[in-house]
C-alpha cells in the first residue's frame, strides 16, 4: 500500500473556496445578460483597470503589437505554431466520414461538421500565456471553424504584444482585450458589440473555469478545468533534482496547483523534497511555487510499479511525467491521464509550449472520462440515413411499427405504417402494430 511522506490541503477547504467563486460568477453572468456591454465595461474597469471605446483591436493595433516583437521571438512563435498545426492536421486526417449499405437499400453514414463560431480564451493577467493561442485558435482553424473570436486580458495595462501576435498568427478573426468573467460572458451570451459564439475553449483562473461551467449547455465548452496539475512517476533511474524541477515547473502556475511525486523509492522521495527546498530559493517565481508546494504538494511512496500504476489511475492527473525503467509499460497500461510525457528527455513544458500536442487538458479527475482539447472537439460528428428502395422502407417499417407499439408510441408507429402501406402495399390499420408475416419468422 502506498505511503504518504507529504499530504496536500484538505479537499473540503478547496470546496469552500469553490462555493464563493460560484456566487460571484453567477451574479456577474446575470449582469452581462441584463446589461450587455455596460456590465462588461464595468467589470473590466473594476478587475483589470482597463477601459477603451472598443475592446476589439483594429488591424493597425494588431500590426503594431506584432511589430514590437523581435524577429527571433516571431520565429519562435512560428516554430511552435507549425508543430501544433502539424499534429492537429495529423489528428484531423484520422477522422474520416463513413457511409455504408448496412441492409439492402439502407445507407447509413456520418460526417464531421466544424462548428460555425468559437470563442478562445487566452489567459494573460499574471503571465502572458501566448501558447494558449496556438492550442485553441490554431486548432479550431485546422478543424475548419469559420469564425474564431479570442479574448485575453490586458498585461501591465495594455494589450500583451506576444499574445496578440500569437492570436493573429494562429488565424483569429476577432481579437479582444478582455479578461476574466467579462470575457467569457461576453463571448457566450453576446453583447451589443461582441457576437455570441457556439463554443468556449481555453484555460483560465477559477473565475474563468466557473463561468465556463455555468454557461455549459448554452454553449459548448472544451472541458471543466481547474488549477494546473502535475504528477511525476519516477523510480531510481532518475535523481531528485530532475523530479524537483519538473514538479516546481508546474507549481509556478498558481498557488493552488497540485504537484505530486509518486515513486517506488523512499530515497528518491526524500532527495526530491530536499531538492525542492533548494530550488525554491533560486526560482524567480519561487513565492508562488512555494505556496503551491506547501499547500497542495504530495509525495507518495508505492510498493512497486503496479502499485504506482493503480495510484496514478486513481489520481487521474492532468499532466503525468513518467521517468522509470518501463515508461512504455505505463503508456500501455495507464488509463486515466490528460497527457503522458514519457522519459526524462521530454517534460510537461515541452507539451505546454512547443512540441505540438495540445496543452488544454482535463483536471480534477476529469481524465477518468475525457481527454484534452484537440481538433475533434471543434467537430460535430453527425449521422445521416437514406433508404433507397421501396422494399427496404417497407421491411424496416414493419419492424419499427411493432417496436413503437411495444413502447406505446402510436404516433411513431404510424410514421412507419404509412410507409409500409405506400411502399409495401400492405393494408396496416392506422395506429396499430404491423402484424408479422410468416415469411419474417
Amino acid at each position: 500500500m502506498a505511503r504518504y511522506l507529504k499530504h496536500g490541503k484538505d479537499v473540503d477547504e478547496a470546496a469552500a473556496i469553490d462555493a464563493r467563486v460560484r456566487g460571484i460568477v453567477e451574479a456577474a453572468l446575470a449582469d452581462i445578460e441584463a446589461r450587455g456591454d455596460a456590465a462588461v465595461r464595468e467589470m473590466s474597469v473594476k478587475f483589470d483597470g482597463w477601459d477603451r471605446d472598443d475592446y476589439r483591436l483594429s488591424r493597425a493595433e494588431i500590426e503594431a503589437c506584432v511589430a514590437e516583437l523581435s524577429d527571433d521571438a516571431l520565429e519562435d512563435i512560428r516554430f511552435a505554431q507549425k508543430q501544433v498545426r502539424n499534429f492537429a492536421e495529423i489528428q484531423f486526417a484520422s477522422m474520416r466520414p463513413v457511409e455504408q449499405e448496412t441492409l439492402p437499400g439502407v445507407i447509413l453514414g456520418h460526417k464531421h461538421i466544424p462548428m460555425n463560431s468559437v470563442g478562445c480564451y487566452v489567459p494573460g493577467g499574471k503571465y502572458p500565456l501566448l501558447a494558449s493561442a496556438h492550442m485553441s485558435v490554431l486548432t479550431a482553424k485546422v478543424a475548419g471553424v469559420k469564425r474564431v473570436a479570442t479574448c485575453a486580458p490586458p498585461f501591465d495595462g495594455r494589450p500583451a504584444p506576444a499574445i496578440v501576435a500569437a492570436q493573429h498568427m494562429a488565424g483569429a478573426d476577432e481579437i479582444y482585450v478582455l479578461g476574466g468573467i467579462q470575457a467569457i460572458g461576453a463571448m457566450a451570451i453576446g453583447t451589443e458589440s461582441i457576437g455570441a459564439v457556439d463554443m468556449l475553449v481555453g484555460p483560465g483562473n477559477a473565475f474563468v473555469a466557473e463561468a465556463k461551467r455555468q454557461l455549459f449547455g448554452r454553449v459548448g465548452i472544451d472541458l471543466f478545468a481547474g488549477p494546473t496539475e502535475t504528477l511525476v512517476i519516477a523510480d531510481e533511474t532518475v535523481d531528485g533534482e530532475i523530479c524537483a524541477v519538473d514538479l516546481l515547473g508546474q507549481a509556478e502556475h498558481g498557488p493552488n496547483s497540485p504537484a505530486i511525486l509518486l515513486t517506488t523509492s523512499e530515497k528518491l522521495a526524500r532527495d526530491t523534497m530536499e531538492q525542492v527546498e533548494r530550488l525554491l530559493d533560486q526560482m524567480p517565481t519561487g513565492a508562488i511555487a512555494r505556496q503551491a508546494w506547501e499547500d497542495y504538494g504530495q509525495v507518495i511512496v508505492a510498493e512497486d510499479h503496479a502499485d504506482m500504476l493503480a495510484k496514478a489511475d486513481e489520481i487521474a492527473s492532468e499532466h503525468v511525467q513518467v521517468m522509470t525503467d518501463r515508461d512504455d509499460w505505463f503508456l500501455d497500461n495507464m488509463s486515466n491521464y490528460g497527457a503522458l510525457f514519457l522519459g526524462p528527455r521530454t517534460n510537461v513544458s515541452y507539451g505546454d509550449k512547443v512540441i505540438g500536442t495540445n496543452h488544454t487538458l482535463p483536471t480534477r479527475k476529469a481524465a477518468r472520462y475525457t481527454g484534452g482539447l484537440w481538433v475533434g472537439k471543434f467537430l460535430k460528428t453527425c449521422t445521416y440515413q437514406k433508404v433507397l428502395t421501396d422494399a427496404a422502407s417497407a421491411m424496416v417499417g414493419e419492424y419499427c411499427s411493432r417496436l413503437c407499439m411495444l413502447e406505446g408510441f402510436a404516433g411513431h408507429a404510424e410514421q412507419a405504417n404509412i410507409r409500409v402501406r405506400r411502399y409495401g402495399g400492405r393494408n396496416i390499420e392506422p395506429y396499430t402494430a404491423a402484424e408479422r408475416l410468416k415469411a419474417e419468422v
